[in-house]
Formats: C-alpha cells, structure tokens, sequence
C-alpha cells in the first residue's frame, strides 16, 4: 500500500460505514458511524460493499461491462392469499430456526418474521399467525395463553404440518441470537394484534420490554429495523425505537401473489425486472432461492471477506 492510499484508508472505511447505514435506511445522524463500522466487521453481509464499491471511482473502460450492485434480498416466507389461507398455510415464514437456515443457504441477506406477545405480555415470540393455527394442541389465540404455564402454553407445542413440522417456536431474544449467527440482517414485524396486549394499563409497559430490550441490547451487534401495519403500534416505535423503525426500506419485489402450492417463480420474473431497474438497496421476496439465481449475471453481489 503507498503511503497516499494509507493516508487515505481511514476516510474510506468511514465513508463505507456511512454507505452502510443508509443502504439499511437508517440515517447517519441516528446511527453513530461506530455502530455501522461493528455491523459491517462483525456480520458476513455484503452491506457496506454493495453501496461502496459501485460509488467507488472505477477505470472509464470498465462501467460498460461491470453489472450493478446487487440490492439486499430479505426473505419472507410467503403466505396463502386466497381463499381458505387458513388452511392452505403450511408455515414457511422464517419464524422458526431451521427456516431461518434455509434462508441463509437459499442466498438471503435478510429474513423479515413475526413478532406476537403471549397472555399479559410475558413473552415476545417469533409466530405470523394470529392463532395457534398451524400448532399442535386446539386452536387459541397467541395472546391468550400462557408461554411456558398452563394447559396448552406455547412452548410445548410444535409446529403441525409442512416444511417445518416438529419445530418449536422460538422466542424473539433466541430468534435474534440465531439470526446474528447466520450473519443475516433483521427485519421484524410487530403483529396488530399484540396491540391490546400492548395497550393493556396493567400488563403493557412490561410487554413492551419483552420487545424493546432485546433489541437494544443487540443494537450495536446486529442491524435491526422494525416496523407494524398498526398505526397505534407504529407511532409508538417511532417513540420507542426510532433508531430502528426503517421496515420500508425493503421493496416487495414479487408479483405475483403466493398460494399453495405456490404459483411457478416465473410468473414474477416481469415485476423483478421492473423493481431491478429501479436500483432499490433492498428487496423482500417469498421465491429467496430463485430470485437470487435468476439476480445472478444481472448485477453483482459483492461478499465482505
């Protein structure tokens, strides 16, 4: 190294911190420079590099030829969208461990899941439905029973049918620990309808812990965005969590609506290439294995080694 680009390395390596942060959707003067420079070491994600390398200067012969960076691709797990979804879902969202392996093998930089409270708020966990649907046991809602107490609680039960049945829900502090380890990037959603748990005068500041505190003792670890469907829900994020709240960064990218079985991935190939064009930092898709094959020769993923 020349004692110029020495001179100049420390500057580059803030800057591609600062790139970062905003191809996360978080803004700079919110998440201190120092965050994104742990995220960026600690975690096998390409984010810094994605956004750094395609604004570094480059030799005027090679823009012709060099293809554009990859976006970050979150993945969502697809969820039954006609009629008799109930049904229909075979649990595929990445709100169970092993499923979010398969993410990380399929090519994800990402994962987005579920956030439900249990009775009284005593546990954040990782579940999309609102009800035990898709559970062993009879059918309850999540917030009506107990987490590890009582007849029928959520931690004995595991998942019925599909792909990942015999798994167990996990909670969101283990969730998150599991994802940090796989190296992928944080997406959640809180559910509308742990909002009257939330909401509850005797149980809610507690619940409101049991989502708050994990993610603020990972902050500096692992990035983390949150967001919820549920206006109340939402303004009190932006309260609570404003750091994080950044859920719109991922642009669905899908364009066809899942089922089940689901619908062949060719059908979205149209939309793919219309929200590709667009140079969006991140996208969200349920087809993870086939959107980052079909990405492939389209533009670049850039891996930090």
């Amino acid at each position: 190294m020349t004692r110029a680009a020495a001179r100049a390395a420390p500057a580059l390596v803030v800057a591609r911190a600062r790139i970062a942060a905003r191809a996360l959707g978080v803004a700079v003067g919110v998440l201190v420079v120092a965050r994104a420079l742990v995220v960026a070491r600690a975690l096998v994600v390409a984010m810094a590099l994605v956004v750094a390398v395609a604004a570094a200067p480059a030799p005027a012969h090679a823009h012709a030829a060099e293809p554009p960076p990859c976006p970050l691709v979150i993945g969502h797990g697809g969820y039954p969208k006609s009629a008799g979804a109930k049904a229909k879902d075979v649990i595929r969202q990445p709100n169970v461990l092993r499923a979010v392996d398969d993410q990380a093998s399929w090519g994800a930089d990402g994962v987005e899941a579920d956030v439900q409270l249990t009775r009284h708020g005593t546990k954040a966990v990782m579940w999309h439905n609102r009800t035990t649907n898709g559970l062993t046991g009879p059918r309850q809602e999540i917030r009506e029973i107990g987490w590890a107490e009582g007849p029928g609680n959520l931690h004995d039960r595991r998942v019925a049918r599909g792909p990942y049945a015999g798994e167990r829900v996990p909670t969101l502090r283990e969730w998150l620990d599991h994802v940090r380890a796989r190296g992928l990037l944080v997406l959640l959603e809180i559910k509308k309808s742990a909002a009257p748990v939330l909401a509850d005068p005797v149980h809610g500041a507690a619940a409101w812990r049991e989502i708050v505190d994990p993610i603020v003792e990972r902050q500096d670890a692992q990035p983390i965005l949150v967001y919820s469907r549920e206006n109340w829900i939402k303004a009190e994020l932006a309260e609570r969590l404003p750091d994080h709240l950044r859920g719109s960064a991922a642009k669905w990218t899908d364009g066809v609506k899942w089922d089940e079985p689901p619908p062949p991935w060719q059908l979205n190939e149209p939309r793919w290439q219309a929200v590709l064009d667009e140079a969006p930092n991140s996208v969200m898709t349920s087809h993870t294995a086939d959107y980052r094959a079909w990405l492939d020769g389209r533009c670049h993923r850039y891996i930090h080694t």
